[in-house]
């Protein structure tokens, strides 16, 4: 029997609220059945010294502060910046921060710095702006140390030239703080945003990240504290991270650990979660003890934010990557490895992991192939590799993965090994990889995920497979559901999966998705609720009974009511526009694309939308008015498509075309545009540039079926049977169990044959 070193969680434990007393005057009264309140971190510093030191000068402690000569780190002694052709000047006048930029105007002005934002690698300023805005300049000033190439200021998009008509500007809605920055940059934030006069009073209880904002509102366990003793009961914690007495037990021939007993809550993930995530903002309230789905909802495994394989890409800030690891499935928290209050790593080097890994098994040669104290063998080198975000803030992967290089080879996703060895190439470090371990690289889900990307023809087979997988994480279950949602899916007991399901349900038959979509009217978790909601106004409303409809209705207002919380960004008037235009509520749906327009001028999916609905209306002229109103610099594809489309329909071929082209070539990555302009030539004769259009279209997507049929029946109508029996060929790769698809494949053989 393998032998076992057994030790306590306690000495990662959280050290929480025990004990904690105020001054008579400041002492609250025992509360009784009243919500617990705010209280500050004073009340908690007295009796919790440590952990108030170790927050002191911490990140969530510099999280945001008022401007002043103590906080402002960058160069304000009229340092100046050359970005798109602005000169950018940084300076003080009466004690006071200012910066000499271009305004919403494209004109420079003086602009007054409020606050700073961050400390460490890099500090953003913030500027106050009419109707209770904030905005965060694009140009940071790099904290780093001068010997490391900082001490500058540098701009957060150095390959972009964004100018003041640019979505990307400072002084637009990606760069406002009230609605992208605030709620996790201080504490108990309320947004406050009246879209009537599209203003802010944006509030918060803390400006920076204070105790009450991991731990909950702190009166009561104050209240608690100022009692004698022996009257003492419940402490009143809003949370309790205290830990159980697991202890972690080490199996020597492994060296590896396992919990005991196993995780059963996730309360502490899920606190840290909505600021440490990719998510959306369903509810205001105070989430401290409810699921993350309550309040809001994470981003799945998709492309741009992630690779195929799960790994990180665009700025997804940890959560869902450490959802897929084998940590987070073995019950490791957060504090596991970092301190919750100083929030620096436990140990240096491989001394964290060595925690739960033993060090005799593999922190040595054996196990990483590397020379002690070089890079490859670290643990994080291999398993935590970085990707450098605005500029100069390296982030680690949190799935903590097996280096796959083959995976690099096969799914385009990097690899560690290569991440060193870039001189090397991705099947030179497989192939080193499997000489080292002795076996071959397993199945993925990153081959399933890729392939219901990418339509391929055995993707609905590796889908299932990994849906049916006991071991695979739920948040990448959730994602497959998303590509392929099954009933399985909908009933699964985690609501990410549930939720997941129903993102890609729209697709289901109606009468399916009325059977199995119905129930979900009445989950538990809001994020699942309310998506079934959604869903269902894709069915026609006669299927429903009188019981059914009207839970319909009262679900779809917690819906709108989730929408009007973020009435500030454009995206929730295009929800509200696109239930209300699937439940024949036209005319309200016309106001929520024009309101959406009205906040965003350089929202293209709404141009797209509201001249869709105009279709409907039966107005083609109204909808090529409103296309050709979009801005001309936003030169969005699925603007050109639409008008194109619309363009069509009014007979007007020849503008049509050109419209159809320019989609296509502004987005070849998108098959019906290369589709669509292909079939759209033929109608001009120019049958040549159509086949060559339609072969280029088939080339990047060789599983999009339209463009095969088009090429095949191209091809057999001028008579070149080979070329239609070519393409016709792959088309019953993909549709093994057509027997029309076959029959074609005969037919054409048949005629190459003669």
């Amino acid at each position: 029997m393998a032998s076992l070193m057994r030790w306590s969680v306690g000495f990662v434990s959280l050290v929480l609220l025990v004990r904690c007393s105020t001054s008579p005057e400041s002492a609250p009264d025992i509360p009784g059945d009243e919500p617990p309140t705010y209280v500050g971190r004073e009340a908690c510093a007295g009796c919790h010294v440590a952990e108030s030191e170790l927050w002191e000068g911490s990140h969530h402690d510099l999280a945001m502060q008022p401007a002043s000569a103590a906080t402002v780190l960058g160069n304000f002694d009229n340092a100046t910046f050359d970005y798109a052709g602005v000169t950018s000047t940084f300076f003080e006048r009466d004690g006071k921060f200012f910066v000499r930029t271009d305004g919403p105007d494209g004109e420079l002005a003086d602009f007054e710095i409020a606050y700073t934002f961050g400390v460490d690698p890099l500090q953003q300023y913030l500027v106050p702006f009419e109707g209770g805005r904030y905005q965060t300049l694009s140009i940071a000033w790099d904290a780093r140390l001068e010997e490391v190439g900082g001490g500058r200021w540098f701009h957060l998009y150095p390959d972009e030239q964004i100018d003041h008509e640019d979505p990307l500007h400072w002084t637009k809605r990606y760069q406002n703080w009230n609605f992208m920055c605030a709620s996790c940059h201080s504490t108990q934030v309320r947004k406050n945003f009246d879209l009537a006069t599209n203003s802010y009073d944006t509030q918060y209880f803390a400006i920076d990240v204070s105790c009450e904002a991991c731990h909950g509102p702190g009166s009561r366990h104050v209240a608690w504290g100022d009692l004698p003793e022996d009257e003492r009961g419940d402490p009143g914690l809003t949370l309790d991270f205290r830990t159980d007495d697991a202890v972690w037990v080490t199996d020597i021939e492994t060296g590896l650990s396992e919990r005991q007993p196993s995780r059963t809550e996730r309360t502490e993930i899920e606190t840290c979660a909505p600021c440490h995530s990719r998510r959306g903002q369903l509810h205001e309230d105070d989430p401290h003890g409810q699921i993350l789905l309550d309040d809001f909802r994470p981003a799945l495994l998709r492309e741009p934010l992630y690779y195929p394989d799960g790994q990180i890409r665009d700025e997804v800030y940890v959560y869902g990557s450490f959802l897929q690891s084998k940590m987070y499935q073995k019950g490791v928290t957060c504090q596991d490895c970092h301190d919750p209050h100083g929030l620096h790593v436990r140990a240096e080097g491989n001394a964290t992991c060595a925690s739960c890994h033993l060090s005799e098994k593999f922190d040595t040669a054996a196990h990483h192939f590397h020379e002690p104290e070089t890079r490859g063998a670290y643990c994080v080198d291999c398993h935590m590799p970085e990707t450098t975000y605005m500029g100069v803030d390296p982030r680690r992967d949190h799935s903590f993965r097996i280096p796959r290089p083959d995976l690099t080879t096969s799914l385009g996703a990097p690899n560690a090994c290569n991440g060193c060895h870039d001189n090397e190439t991705s099947e030179w470090a497989a192939q080193t990889v499997a000489e080292w371990y002795g076996h071959e690289a397993p199945r993925h889900y990153g081959e399933a995920l890729h392939a219901g990307w990418s339509g391929a023809p055995d993707a609905a087979d590796r889908l299932a497979a990994v849906a049916n997988d006991p071991d695979v994480p739920g948040i990448v279950k959730a994602s497959v559901a998303s590509l392929a949602p099954t009933a399985a899916a909908l009933q699964s007991a985690d609501p990410l999966v549930r939720a997941g399901a129903l993102s890609g349900a729209d697709a289901l038959d109606p009468t399916l998705k009325h059977q199995l979509v119905v129930p979900l009217l009445d989950d538990a978790v809001r994020a699942v609720r309310i998506e079934a909601s959604r869903v269902l106004t894709g069915v026609p409303m006669e299927r429903f009974t009188p019981e059914q409809r009207s839970k319909l209705d009262r679900v779809l207002e917690e819906y709108r009511a989730v929408q009007t919380l973020n009435a500030d960004w454009p995206e929730a008037h295009m929800n509200l526009g696109m239930v209300h235009a699937q439940l024949g509520e036209l005319e309200r749906a016309e106001r929520d694309y024009q309101t959406a327009l009205e906040l965003d001028p350089h929202f293209a999916r709404a141009y797209v939308n509201l001249a869709d609905l105009y279709r409907v209306m039966g107005d083609d002229g109204r909808s090529e008015e409103i296309l050709r109103s979009a801005p001309s610099a936003l030169n969005d594809p699925g603007v050109h498509h639409a008008l194109g489309l619309t363009l069509v329909r009014l007979k007007r071929n020849e503008e049509a075309l050109e419209e159809l082209r320019r989609a296509a070539e502004l987005m070849p990555d998108e098959p019906r545009y290369g589709y669509v302009y292909g079939v759209a030539l033929q109608s001009t004769g120019d049958v040549d540039e159509s086949l060559r259009v339609l072969r280029e279209a088939n080339d990047r997507h060789p599983y999009y079926g339209d463009i095969l049929i088009a090429l095949v029946t191209t091809y057999r109508d001028r008579g070149e049977f080979e070329g239609a029996l070519l393409y016709a060929r792959r088309l019953a790769a993909l549709n093994p169990s057509d027997a029309s698809v076959r029959q074609l494949v005969s037919q054409l053989e048949a005629l190459t044959t003669r």
